[in-house]
């Protein structure tokens, strides 16, 4: 079946968990409101079912090629590629004076959602873009704004990330990409980067580079890391384009999945050194890198959400017309499709409860970020700030490791012909794998919500949060409903567990770093978890709500049953994690290593 982008889910969560109205209270988002939201998603919608998601399995059956240091990509792309940018959708939430529609993050995300479910190899190319904008407008020069920044929000130039090279992976300490400063304030910049997404292609006119390299004589290790801006061509003081710069792509991988997007091998300074331009200052590109990193790692977790919507649409779509069994209950008495069947059912529920759940994370997630960035109280700001930097390895870690357990599942649904390539169902399982590697794997978001957003503050963020949720139980139960009695039982019980944890990790990252570093990731996905579940209880109390006042009453009573099945079944998850992570460091630990 062909994909449907799924909007009232979406909008749902944009008007009532992720609060519009006050998104669209903040400075400069005044014309944001749910209207401009549903008109935006709908027309992103055309977009995308009608033009970009036909061409995602051409893309897996017809990969970007690469000869004579040129790729060409999927047939298709190019031509779509230019549809996507003229319609503005690069520039989406990027900010008015560069050209962009500066649209809240709020809006700009469930667009997100939508370009990857319909075709994830596609969306890679704004996605890196995306990123290279943020890091121009938060370190750039004025002078590279000026030249770079129309460009790249319009979509007509598009960017890069280079951090990757041999034998520096995610120790970017090891990065050994030299820079030499040339009188006219330029750099010469040499060196090998690979794992390039786009690194090369043939969609836009010119390719701009963010390329992590150390200037001549810089300290040793991440403090003496730059950021340089590296034009695929040069530009002239006229905004044309100017010469081949030097910096060539030598080849491109064969992957796993994702095999439409060009992952490039990109080669600096082969004949006399790239012309590169510094962003910011020296020694500081690490930290305007993970500028670029943070908008990825998010946008990364929407793009596990996404290929999990398309995965359970197509599973949903093969239960309803495959024939085989009678059904168990004896209620038909001849063999009628599986969808009648507990077990089917149980899985397509995981799916669609578990990317909800993260669907209403991502958003609710997002609306803190345009928060964080425009409210006009500083201690407003700063709240949202705190609880979306919590988020963000949430969303990347938990929703990406939660897509590869929906994909699975999709496969299985189909069962024997979910194995059978033609089918459609295994390119979504090929395609999410990457998703919990690149951008930081799983294990980097956990060390980084263990260090940096549990330890650092004793926990005290986190616990924030979960006096939230506590809040949420209370109205819960005094709402009496069984759904929202059950709900509040098991979210009670998971948000003991969340702060259990919280308190351990927080005892033991300096003292005993083994035992809290063996808990990373089982700590990072309880609470993916939790905060997932107290979004859909979030989602029952406004849904019991609506179907009482007679609105959408179907809708309403699918929204009321997933969370209940996400609480019973995902939620309920929880306390046993919990206790693993507390109790079972040493069994993580006592091996030998010459014993593996």
């Amino acid at each position: 079946m062909s994909y449907v982008a799924p909007l009232k889910d979406m909008l749902f969560n944009i008007e009532h968990l992720a609060r519009i109205d006050q998104v669209s209270a903040l400075p400069g988002f005044e014309d944001a409101g749910l209207d401009t939201a549903q008109a935006v998603l709908e027309e992103c919608a055309k977009l995308n079912e009608g033009v970009i998601a036909p061409l995602n399995w051409e893309g897996d059956k017809y990969p970007s090629s690469f000869h004579d240091g040129k790729v060409t990509t999927t047939p298709g792309f190019k031509e779509a590629f230019k549809q996507y940018a003229e319609g503005g959708w690069q520039g989406l939430q990027h900010p008015v004076d560069f050209g962009g529609q500066g649209l809240p993050k709020t809006i700009g995300a469930a667009c997100g959602e939508i370009l990857n479910s319909a075709n994830m190899s596609f969306a890679l190319c704004p996605l890196l873009t995306d990123g290279a904008i943020e890091a121009l407008i938060t370190a750039g020069s004025d002078e590279l704004k000026a030249v770079y920044l129309e460009k790249l929000v319009s979509g007509e130039w598009t960017g890069t990330m280079n951090l990757t090279e041999p034998q520096a992976g995610s120790d970017l300490a090891a990065v050994r990409s030299r820079a030499e400063p040339q009188p006219d304030g330029t750099y010469k910049v040499f060196g090998t980067k690979i794992f390039i997404t786009y690194g090369e292609h043939d969609m836009a006119e010119n390719i701009v580079h963010l390329v992590l390299a150390r200037v001549t004589g810089a300290p040793e290790g991440v403090k003496g890391i730059s950021l340089f801006v590296v034009p695929k061509f040069m530009v002239n003081k006229d905004g044309s384009l100017g010469a081949r710069n030097d910096v060539h792509c030598v080849s491109i991988e064969h992957k796993m999945g994702i095999k439409a997007s060009p992952t490039a091998v990109l080669q600096y300074g082969d004949h006399g050194g790239a012309v590169g331009y510094l962003v910011g200052q020296e020694n500081r590109g690490l930290e305007y890198m993970f500028i670029m990193m943070n908008a990825a790692r998010y946008a990364v977790g929407v793009q596990g959400i996404a290929i999990a919507e398309r995965a359970y649409q197509k599973a949903v779509g093969y239960a309803k017309d495959r024939v085989q069994s009678r059904p168990v209950d004896g209620s038909l008495s001849a063999a009628a499709p599986i969808i009648h069947h507990p077990d089917v059912k149980r899985m397509l529920m995981t799916m669609r409860a578990s990317t909800e759940g993260c669907r209403a994370m991502a958003a609710v997630a997002a609306a803190a970020y345009d928060a964080a960035h425009h409210h006009p109280d500083a201690e407003a700001r700063k709240d949202n700030a705190a609880f979306y930097e919590f988020l963000v390895p949430l969303v990347k870690g938990y929703s990406t490791e939660m897509s590869l357990e929906v994909t699975s599942l999709g496969v299985q649904v189909h069962g024997g012909m979910g194995f059978i390539e033609e089918t459609g169902a295994a390119q979504y399982y090929r395609d999410a794998k990457i998703l919990t590697i690149y951008e930081g794997t799983t294990a980097i978001q956990a060390n980084d919500l263990v260090g940096r957003k549990t330890s650092r503050d004793g926990g005290t963020n986190a616990k924030a949060i979960a006096a939230q949720i506590q809040k949420t139980e209370a109205e819960l139960v005094q709402r009496g409903s069984v759904n929202a009695l059950v709900v509040a039982k098991r979210l009670s019980a998971a948000r003991q567990a969340f702060v259990d944890v919280v308190e351990f990790i927080a005892a033991n990252t300096r003292s005993n770093p083994n035992a809290a570093f063996a808990g990373s990731v089982p700590y990072l996905m309880l609470a993916g978890n939790v905060v997932a579940g107290w979004q859909l209880a979030r989602a029952l109390l406004v849904a019991e709500d609506q179907l009482a006042a007679g609105t959408d009453a179907a809708f309403m009573q699918a929204k009321i049953t997933t969370a209940r099945f996400y609480a019973d079944h995902i939620l309920s998850r929880v306390p046993g994690v919990r206790d693993s992570i507390c109790e079972g460091a040493d069994a993580v630990t006592a091996m030998a290593v010459d014993a593996f």
